[in-house]
């Protein structure tokens, strides 16, 4: 399921997203829709339920993610969970509000990037770790595009 859910909203999701606003005639250009759609997507879907998860069940961010095997770091994952949650409103947020897609996108990419950066040294990495860092560097580098555009 976790799986499922990053390459739902990393990718599919967000194609579909700007595929759908051009064919119903949206007058906005690719990176306008870009910003919104990958911005809502990743950054608002994606880390609301990470956050979610993180806050009312660290124990599966601490076994599946980092690895632990005991309950010494639920408290710090919750307090991951409440940073992702609110960096998440403002991606769901852009949406509907365009001087948003900015500050989430920038958001977006120092948290992404520092995060997969942060996985790479990682030994022996889990197929979980493996994917979390592959798509937190994708969308690291595409929230990057979305900044450079956007300002």
């Amino acid at each position: 399921m976790y799986v499922a859910i990053l390459v739902l909203t990393m990718f599919v999701l967000p194609a579909l997203s700007v595929g759908l606003a051009l064919v119903l005639g949206s007058e906005a250009g690719w990176a306008t829709l870009l910003g919104q759609w990958f911005v809502f997507w990743a950054v608002g879907v994606r880390l609301m339920l990470a956050g979610l998860r993180q806050w009312l069940q660290p124990e599966f961010t601490a076994r599946e993610i980092f690895r632990f095997t005991g309950n010494e770091a639920q408290q710090v994952i919750q307090e991951l969970g409440f940073a992702n949650i609110s960096m998440a409103t403002l991606g769901l947020i852009a949406v509907a509000a365009p001087g948003f897609v900015l500050p989430a996108a920038v958001a977006g990419t120092v948290f992404y990037g520092a995060a997969g950066i942060r996985h790479i040294p990682t030994p022996d990495k889990t197929r979980n770790e493996t994917t979390a860092m592959a798509t937190d560097l994708w969308a690291a580098a595409v929230l990057a595009v979305v900044v450079l555009t956007h300002i």
